[in-house]
């Protein structure tokens, strides 16, 4: 079935999103797309042409078809997921104005915490770039800018020079919807930054007009979702990591070492500019484990026999 240009542009952006940005693992890639794929098919028999004509009648008439066609409940719940997280990509890139599937509900599961990298571990992979030349540079102060501010990918390569506020130690970020925040940010990444500006961005104009952009490309562009994850990519094999990085870690990490060297939640929570702290929340859960952990090493009660 031939489906609409509009819902195959947004299907591929959509998969584009979640490979480079997410990380996600190609089993779950496939997942994703069969999924939509399925979900789109099921639209473009009821004549609806784009996602953002789709409606809350509809959505929910797919999952009685699906329950209908034998599908267990988590098949279903699988379905439901796949389809939030395009419903919600959408939004976020201004394609839809309205999510009905947020009023769509899945059963309730174990949530699954986030990928996370040790300090130590995170420490390896930012020196992985010695910053011994224009790309190394580059390297350094991209990866050092997007763990000290825990800033998605788009955010990353979407920064302005002039978003760097050097001398209050403050970045002005962009994020999902266009929605500003301003993020603090360390004397370490603001010192590759200045390198950076310094010693090699001049060396990677390549036209008049680069827009201001922060981290040029080797073509004087802004940065592809791609050659971030390719430049995580070296710094794992630099610094002989072994675990599948992905650029949304830096996130992750960002928020736990945070939390677990005692950050306000709330604090957290606006630093990562999300609208509803239980998104937050997720990290305290291993905050806790953290805590725990100190607990039983060091409170002298804690480890009396009964």
């Amino acid at each position: 079935m031939d489906l609409s240009q509009s819902i195959n542009r947004d299907i591929k952006q959509f998969l584009q999103y979640v490979r480079f940005e997410k990380g996600l693992a190609e089993t779950t890639l496939s997942a994703y797309e069969h999924d939509i794929r399925m979900y789109a098919q099921f639209l473009d028999s009821q004549d609806v042409a784009s996602f953002a004509d789709a409606t809350l009648a509809q959505g929910r008439s797919f999952f009685e078809t699906l329950a209908e066609a034998g599908l267990s409940a988590t098949s279903r719940s699988r379905y439901l997921s796949s389809i939030k997280h395009l419903h919600r990509y959408l939004l976020g890139s201004t394609r839809i104005t309205k999510d009905f599937t947020e009023a769509m509900e899945l059963p309730r599961s174990k949530r699954l915490l986030p990928d996370c990298l040790s300090v130590e571990q995170m420490h390896a992979l930012l020196e992985a770039f010695d910053g011994g030349d224009a790309y190394s540079l580059r390297n350094r102060a991209m990866l050092e800018t997007m763990y000290a501010c825990g800033l998605r990918v788009s955010e990353l390569t979407g920064l302005r020079q002039r978003d760097v506020m050097a001398d209050v130690e403050l970045v002005r970020v962009f994020g999902k919807g266009s929605k500003e925040r301003i993020v603090p940010i360390g004397n370490e990444a603001l010192g590759w930054i200045a390198q950076y500006q310094n010693a090699a961005r001049a060396s990677l104009i390549r036209t008049a007009d680069t827009d201001d952009v922060l981290f040029l490309s080797s073509r004087g562009k802004q940065l592809s979702r791609m050659t971030v994850w390719n430049v995580i990519q070296d710094a794992c094999v630099k610094a002989n990591i072994e675990l599948h990085v992905h650029p949304h870690m830096f996130r992750h990490s960002f928020a736990t070492h945070l939390l677990e060297g005692g950050a306000d939640l709330r604090a957290v929570q606006e630093m990562l500019g999300h609208a509803d702290i239980a998104t937050t929340q997720i990290y305290t859960h291993i905050d806790r484990d953290y805590v725990k952990e100190m607990h039983t090493l060091f409170h002298p009660r804690s480890k009396q026999k009964r």
